[in-house]
């Protein structure tokens, strides 16, 4: 499992991954973009402030990065960066298949991406990240899987991906949507020839979206490593959006709400890695602060109280706009 490693770390900050969804394209769904990214988001621009975010976490101890072949050209940008820097070989890279970019580096598009989890579509996209990538990948996972996907039932699919794991790549899933529990639970219940399949699961937690806890506690219990994503709700959590709760404790720990928000994912038994998706240099070492933030039991209490209801939560974020 290429996860051992970070198990073993005694930086604090290895279990905190850089996702690279925000910084990939020019335009996404987080929060105050237009103050975290350039004017101008060109290429060379984004590649730029890529390789810089890049540098400043694997400098501060972070070894998990998080791509995607529909973010953008944060593949392309990731394999230049690691090209260049052949010596960094304790880095764990996972991408991503199963949705495609379609936004042709525009922020007003149509469609940004269309989903589409079929054996011609990974046969495709692992071509692609294996071009961009090489032999750095280490983790490949189905992008956002749902309890209807085919990416739990297509059997000659199942079969690929048993072999790409039997190739040495670690093959995992996530997810997205209320259901997330039940597409945890079912990828748990797949196997090929009698072992399981899926080696790992990334799935949204955090303090307005806690239904998926008890399935991820049960993958954790399974040998699976849990990744956890959008940590801050898109940058609900973080800055002048957090919730009053989260300022307090902010303020009197002497951290940002971003660092208390990813605090309290990592204090979670079953988070194996817990993913930044900083735009900026300064956004991630406050991330980072999340290492060393203790929550007490009462503030704990207090942040459980700010969950909300799964649907009402993916509704909301499904309505936030692409900028």
């Amino acid at each position: 499992m290429p996860f051992a490693a970070l198990a073993a770390a005694t930086t604090p900050t290895a279990h905190i991954g850089l996702g690279l969804a925000a910084v990939g394209r020019p335009g996404y769904i987080n929060l105050h973009r237009d103050r975290d990214l350039p004017a101008d988001r060109d290429p060379d621009a984004l590649r730029a402030r890529t390789h810089e975010l890049l540098d400043a976490a694997y400098a501060q101890g972070v070894r998990y990065v998080d791509t995607a072949r529909s973010y953008g050209r944060a593949e392309e940008f990731l394999g230049e960066w690691l090209d260049a820097r052949p010596s960094f070989t304790d880095l764990v890279i996972g991408s991503k298949w199963g949705y495609t970019y379609t936004a042709d580096w525009g922020v007003e598009a149509e469609q940004h991406e269309v989903k589409d989890h079929s054996l011609a579509t990974f046969e495709r996209q692992y071509a692609e990240t294996r071009d961009l990538l090489g032999d750095r990948l280490s983790l490949y996972q189905v992008h956002s899987v749902t309890p209807d996907s085919p990416a739990l039932t297509d059997k000659e699919l199942l079969g690929r991906l048993a072999a790409l794991a039997a190739d040495g790549v670690t093959v995992g899933l996530s997810t997205s949507g209320p259901a997330q529990a039940d597409a945890i639970r079912a990828a748990l219940a797949v196997t090929v020839d009698g072992e399981p399949l899926f080696r790992t699961v990334q799935a949204t937690y955090n303090a307005l979206e806690t239904s998926a806890a008890p399935a991820l506690a049960e993958a954790h219990d399974a040998g699976l490593t849990v990744i956890v994503k959008e940590g801050m709700a898109n940058g609900r959590l973080a800055g002048d959006e957090a919730p009053a709760m989260f300022q307090e404790i902010a303020a009197a720990a002497g951290v940002g709400g971003d660092a208390v928000a990813l605090a309290l994912v990592l204090h979670q038994p079953w988070a194996g890695v817990v993913l930044s998706g900083a735009a900026t240099v300064g956004q991630l070492s406050g991330n980072l602060h999340a290492a060393v933030v203790d929550l007490d039991d009462e503030q704990r209490a207090g942040l459980d109280a700010l969950v909300e209801e799964p649907e009402a939560y993916w509704r909301h974020r499904a309505g936030l706009p692409w900028h």
